[in-house]
């Protein structure tokens, strides 16, 4: 069962006190690598410097090109025959970044996914349908685990599959989902065609969604497509995977686990601190792993600390949702762009499907955006398709400051995908 749910309601002293004791003990324990002793000795510090958690800045940061060239075991702070289990990143480009965990960080992971789905109101006698790959990816081993530890029945779907993923929503009852945002647009499309409507034919009240960036506007239509309310989560594989933070039933931003991880918001270029509710690089410091501790790391992942307090009465400071990557902008004539500005235009439209795909292409030595959005229905009314493109671009145009190209297409004709959806491909050739 979910253990020690007094974490959710520290104050923040309380988080405080725990943080820099936990800090403490981590840092020491990443002496037990030699990676962090060197670290640390070419920046002329060692443990006993770190008095508070102020003193965290002394620490140089840590990144994805540090876990790949420590591969596969040189971060482990324990012996390999301590070790339990390992995840692993796809490696589809490179070496791949390995995460080890010993049987107290499965429990601790299992137990913080288990307070994240409790907040948002799942409980005992819920049925929990996981929708997400298992194996390496964390996502279908940390939910599983997470929604076993609160007691739910779970359903071990996996990814793919879909007439039969809601063969089993529908038959087994299911009242909570985890699926990421493009699919359970795709699942309501299947649902639609096979003549079942989820308000009517389900019990599914609560959603869970993550692993890829995405617009209120997304979330709004995918509640309202599905009729349930949907959670937005945020997890990643170096931080253990899911449950790192989650919205609370408010739906105002995501609470960190602070007794789990303490967070810093960066300037990607300057790498300096920037003020609670400004946009920067998340930077998270692992501070209750035993196997694998990480200290300020970077994640990419571009997002901001909301100012304030949470009517829910959890002081875990919040994140905002993830407005995309630090490497996953695209440049266009000098100006930067996320792939989230664009959808969270699209989404405002009602006559626009959910699938969308930015191709970016060059003539000479001009970029060029191409944003093809499919249709919700058919439609062969030219003068109405031309007045519409014209307003998507338009709109487009005083987001992003620049004009796209834009094509509505038909229902079902770009590519579908079971795992994350691929919205952009940049086909531009270097220019000599």
């Amino acid at each position: 069962m979910y253990l020690h749910p007094e974490f959710e309601k520290l104050t923040r002293s309380e988080i405080e006190v725990l943080q820099l004791e936990r800090l403490k003990k981590t840092v020491n324990r990443c002496m037990n690598t030699e990676f962090y002793r060197k670290r640390f000795a070419e920046n002329n510090i060692t443990p006993d410097d770190i008095r508070s958690l102020s003193d965290l800045y002394k620490i140089p940061f840590t990144t994805k090109q540090d876990l790949r060239e420590s591969y596969p075991f040189k971060m482990s702070t324990v012996p390999l025959s301590q070790v339990v289990r390992l995840h692993s990143s796809s490696g589809t480009t490179g070496t791949p970044t390995v995460i080890l965990h010993t049987q107290k960080d499965l429990d601790e992971w299992a137990n913080a996914v288990a307070r994240c789905l409790y907040m948002v109101g799942l409980r005992p006698g819920d049925i929990f349908q996981n929708s997400s790959g298992y194996g390496m990816f964390t996502g279908g081993l940390g939910f599983q685990y997470g929604a076993e530890r609160l007691g739910m029945l779970t359903v071990p779907a996996a990814a793919g599959n879909t007439k039969r993923q809601i063969k089993f929503i529908t038959d087994f009852g299911t009242t909570a989902l985890h699926a990421i945002p493009s699919y359970a647009g795709r699942l309501y499309e299947v649902m639609e065609e096979m003549g079942i409507d989820p308000r009517r034919d389900t019990r599914l009240h609560t959603l869970i969604i993550g692993a890829e960036p995405h617009s209120e506007e997304q979330r709004r239509r995918i509640e309202k497509m599905l009729g349930v309310k949907a959670y937005n989560s945020f997890g990643m594989s170096e931080m253990c995977g899911p449950g790192v933070a989650f919205e609370c039933q408010e739906q105002n931003g995501l609470h960190i686990w602070e007794d789990y991880y303490i967070v810093e918001i960066v300037n990607p270029d300057t790498l300096e601190p920037v003020k609670d509710g400004e946009i920067g690089e998340l930077v998270l410091t692992t501070i209750n792993r035993e196997a694998m501790p990480l200290l300020r790391y970077r994640t990419r992942d571009l997002t901001r600390i909301l100012p304030g307090s949470c009517p829910c009465g959890r002081h875990h400071k919040r994140l905002d949702r993830m407005k995309g990557r630090s490497d996953d902008m695209m440049i266009l004539k000098g100006v930067n762009i996320f792939p989230i500005q664009i959808e969270t235009i699209l989404m405002q439209f009602p006559e626009l499907g959910n699938d969308y795909l930015i191709t970016l292409t060059n003539e000479e030595a001009n970029d060029l955006m191409t944003v093809e959005v499919e249709l919700k229905e058919f439609s062969d009314d030219y003068h109405r398709l031309q007045a519409l493109t014209k307003e998507i671009t338009r709109q487009l145009k005083d987001e992003i400051l620049i004009t796209p190209i834009v094509r509505l297409v038909s229902k079902g004709s770009l590519p579908k995908q079971e795992g994350k959806a691929i919205r952009v491909k940049d086909l531009r050739k270097t220019l000599i």
